[in-house]
């Protein structure tokens, strides 16, 4: 059973590197099978379809939002809750290369657009930022709090520079995010600037 799983996430490692790389419908069974060293009908074994591989990415990717999700919703609504989630969403993302499958996705959403499980995984991701976010929050901390748990994702696909390693990548990513979340912080754009004090003229007879 081992070596079954072994393969299956083989299969599934070398799958997203291609669907990443030249698009998921550029993408064959056959190259797939090349790259992992094995046939075609060897293949067939663990997955008919390209489609059946991209699903067992999504079922993976939605499990784990599952049980994030069904963790914080367990517990007191703080702001160490929510900072202990962003902890937990960036180890899930880094951990278990779900930064990979969000990087797909991304680059494949024409594609992928009508998928079933692209749609479920919108929606987990919709509760993800709905968990960080305070239920009394004004419109501006609430999008603070979603670009706390989106600015885990941009770290990984948006900036470009193969000399950061993937922990730098993390820890730089999971920074950003706690100061997002920061709601002690005084927003100064939020106010006005305070209007000069006006001066009083001084009384006839003494010296300005």
């Amino acid at each position: 059973m081992r070596e079954h799983s072994d393969t299956r996430q083989r299969i599934q490692a070398i799958a997203l590197d291609l669907f990443t790389e030249q698009g998921y419908e550029a993408t064959s069974l056959r190259e797939i099978a090349e790259q992992l060293g094995v046939t075609k009908a060897a293949l067939y074994y663990h997955f008919k379809t390209k489609e059946d591989i991209v699903a067992s990415l999504m079922d993976d990717r939605v499990d784990a939002l599952e049980e994030l999700l069904e963790w914080g919703r367990q517990q007191p609504g703080t702001p160490q809750t929510r900072v202990e989630i962003l902890h937990r969403y960036a180890a899930e993302l880094h951990d278990n290369n779900h930064h990979k499958v969000m990087r797909f996705l991304e680059r494949n959403q024409t594609a992928l657009r009508e998928h079933p499980k692209s749609e479920r995984v919108r929606d987990l991701m919709l509760g993800m930022i709905e968990l960080v976010t305070p239920p009394d929050a004004d419109l501006a901390t609430r999008l603070r709090h979603a670009m706390a748990l989106l600015s885990l994702h941009v770290g990984w696909f948006l900036i470009k520079d193969d000399t950061v390693t993937d922990d730098e990548r993390r820890r730089a990513a999971i920074a950003v995010a706690l100061d997002l979340v920061d709601d002690e912080r005084e927003w100064s754009m939020m106010a006005p600037p305070a209007e000069p004090a006006a001066t009083e003229p001084a009384p006839a007879g003494r010296p300005a």
